[in-house]
C-alpha cells in the first residue's frame, strides 16, 4: 500500500504537474479516485506509468497527464451536464462525475461497457450507454470529451454544446494530432484553443477526411 501511494505521488509530481496541471482540486481528485482500480488486473503495476494502458478491443487508457489536462481544461462544475465519447475502463468517467452534475458516457464495445459498469456501480450521476457516438450523441451538453481521436471533427459535437459549453477533442492523424478545447461562446461563434500535441487511437468509425481517388 505504501509503495502504491508513493507511485501515485510520483505520478502527480513528475508527470501531471509538469504538464501544467496545477489546479488544486484536480490534483486532490487524483489522490482519491484510485486509478489502479480501473486498470486490468494483470497490468496494475503499470497504473501510474507515463504511458497508455491497453484495455483490449483496440482501446487504451490515456496517459495520466492527458486525463488530468483534459479535466483541468474543461472547468467542470456541479451544474454541468457532460458527454463522454468512449467509456473505456471508466476511470475518466469517474473523474468527470466527481466534478460535474451528470455524465453520459457512450461506449461502442459492449464488453468495455460491462467492465465500466462494475467500476462505476456507486456513481449515481453517471449514465452508461452502448452505441456509436463518433459523430455525435444528443445535445444540450455543457462539456464533451472524446477519448479517441478523430481525423475530422464532426460539426455535430459543436452543435451539441450549450452556450458556454466546452469540447475537448484530439483532432488529426498519426503521428501529428492536436488536443483542442473548443468553446461555444455564442450560437454560431466558437473559440478554439490548441492545448497540446499528442497521439491516441482513433474512435471507431471516426469521420475521415475526403480522399481524392485517381
Amino acid at each position: 500500500m505504501q509503495n502504491m501511494e508513493q507511485a501515485r505521488f510520483n505520478m502527480i509530481e513528475q508527470q501531471i504537474r509538469p504538464c501544467d496541471v496545477l489546479e488544486a482540486r484536480i490534483l486532490d481528485l487524483l489522490h482519491h479516485v484510485l486509478r489502479e482500480q480501473f486498470v486490468p488486473e494483470e497490468l496494475k503495476s503499470m497504473a501510474f506509468m507515463d504511458m497508455e494502458i491497453p484495455l483490449g478491443f483496440g482501446v487504451a487508457m490515456w496517459q495520466p497527464k492527458l486525463e488530468a489536462r483534459a479535466l483541468q481544461e474543461l472547468h467542470l462544475g456541479r451544474q454541468d451536464k457532460v458527454l463522454e465519447v468512449g467509456t473505456g475502463s471508466g476511470y475518466l468517467t469517474a473523474l468527470l462525475s466527481a466534478l460535474a452534475g451528470h455524465v453520459t458516457s457512450v461506449e461502442i464495445v459492449p464488453e468495455l461497457n460491462a467492465i465500466a459498469k462494475l467500476h462505476l456501480l456507486h456513481r449515481e450521476n453517471v449514465t452508461l450507454e452502448i452505441g456509436d457516438a463518433s459523430r455525435g450523441w444528443g445535445e444540450g451538453y455543457d462539456a464533451i470529451v472524446l477519448t479517441g481521436s478523430t481525423p475530422v471533427l464532426p460539426q455535430a459535437f459543436q452543435n451539441s454544446l450549450n452556450i458556454g459549453g466546452r469540447l475537448f477533442a484530439i483532432v488529426g492523424e498519426a503521428p501529428v494530432m492536436e488536443a483542442k478545447l473548443i468553446t461555444r461562446v455564442a450560437a454560431d461563434v466558437y473559440e478554439i484553443v490548441n492545448i497540446m500535441e499528442t497521439s491516441v487511437a482513433s474512435l471507431q468509425n471516426a469521420k475521415q477526411p475526403d480522399r481524392f481517388v485517381f
